[in-house]
């Protein structure tokens, strides 16, 4: 509960921090739920606090089939080898997680795809390693906080056989991008 609140900006990395010690501390359910009771009721979603060009990055599914989900709290999890690429990726890290996404033995019928990245602790990564010929595009990635996306593109867009758009949040966690041949 309160890593939800503090990726929807509910409360702030020092009231995490100060309630995280609180948790830590509690010795009874009840000093558990006092850490929570009082958290600011959900506002709109962390989309809607997006310009609307982010917001609306992301195409819809055609059928749930169309979406490859990657979520994990904390450890790793890996997409690679031969695999067939959906339209939609979506990928969340929190405290200590990583998901790392190789498109290099992929298989992929479409000129676009989505990546949507929720990073929402410290130690969270996604790494996406593409061919050196496709176009990782990360301008729709908001940057929170420390939150950063490292992508240096070997070719050009104009050269690029697919695009992978970013979208999303990093809250405090790393985007890396990778090009292999």
């Amino acid at each position: 509960m309160l890593r939800v609140a503090v990726s929807e900006g509910r409360i702030d990395l020092e009231e995490l921090n100060e309630r995280l010690d609180r948790t830590y501390g509690a010795r009874t359910l009840r000093e558990l739920d006092e850490v929570v009771e009082d958290l600011p009721q959900a506002g709109p979603p962390p989309t809607a606090l997006l310009p609307a060009t982010v917001a609306a990055a992301a195409p819809l599914p055609a059928h749930p089939g169309d979406v490859l989900e990657l979520h994990t709290r904390s450890g790793k999890i890996r997409q690679d080898g031969r695999w067939v690429v959906p339209p939609l990726i979506t990928t969340k890290a929190h405290r200590f997680g990583t998901v790392r996404v190789d498109f290099t033995r992929a298989e992929c019928a479409y000129r676009e795809v989505t990546v949507d990245v929720q990073i929402t602790s410290w130690f969270g990564d996604v790494v996406i390693v593409a061919p050196y010929d496709w176009w990782v595009q990360d301008d729709a990635v908001t940057r929170r906080l420390l939150g950063a996306v490292h992508n240096r593109p070997i070719v050009s867009p104009t050269q690029a056989a697919v695009v992978v758009r970013l979208t999303g949040y990093v809250q405090t966690g790393d985007v890396w991008v990778r090009y292999r041949r």
